[in-house]
């Protein structure tokens, strides 16, 4: 028996409210491989995007994530909560495979970037300029759409 392909070709307003999921998303779990094993395991990171609307986030080099990432940065982000009521199945959800991207401060942009961050997260000014925290890009190269009952969409990073 063969399955059909459940996801549909995005419109304007599904990339639309693909590209609002991201901006709006303070947090996303990420999922990566541990270097250890090989399993997978999934972190929760604090989310921003840069001017060009790729995610974003600050992570300590005391994390599991942020060495994995550094020996495989292939992962995923996923983004987006329930509501409080209703079928936790039927809010909208955005999963995005992406590749992570260290951005050190000696790069072009960086301080532009911390700016841009610190503006959508304020309280990472706490720790942002500690020695084992760094921001990282997440490179998106395609996503997953699903916006409720029956629809879902394949996205490409041009979509974004």
């Amino acid at each position: 028996m063969t399955q059909s392909d459940p996801y549909q070709t995005p419109d304007a307003a599904a990339r639309l409210q693909a590209q609002d999921l991201l901006f709006q998303a303070k947090f996303a779990a990420l999922a990566f491989l541990r270097p250890d094993t090989g399993l997978p395991s999934v972190s929760r990171i604090a989310l921003a995007t840069d001017e060009a609307g790729c995610p974003v986030s600050l992570i300590s080099t005391l994390a599991e994530h942020t060495c994995a990432l550094s020996t495989c940065p292939n992962c995923a982000l996923l983004i987006g909560e329930p509501a409080d009521k209703g079928d936790p199945l039927t809010h909208p959800r955005l999963t995005l495979h992406v590749i992570a991207q260290p951005v050190h401060r000696d790069m072009a942009g960086y301080g532009d970037l911390r700016d841009r961050y610190l503006a959508r997260r304020p309280k990472a000014k706490l720790y942002i300029d500690f020695a084992d925290f760094g921001l990282v890009r997440f490179a998106i190269q395609d996503g997953l759409l699903n916006a409720g009952f029956g629809k879902a969409y394949r996205l490409t990073a041009q979509d974004f």
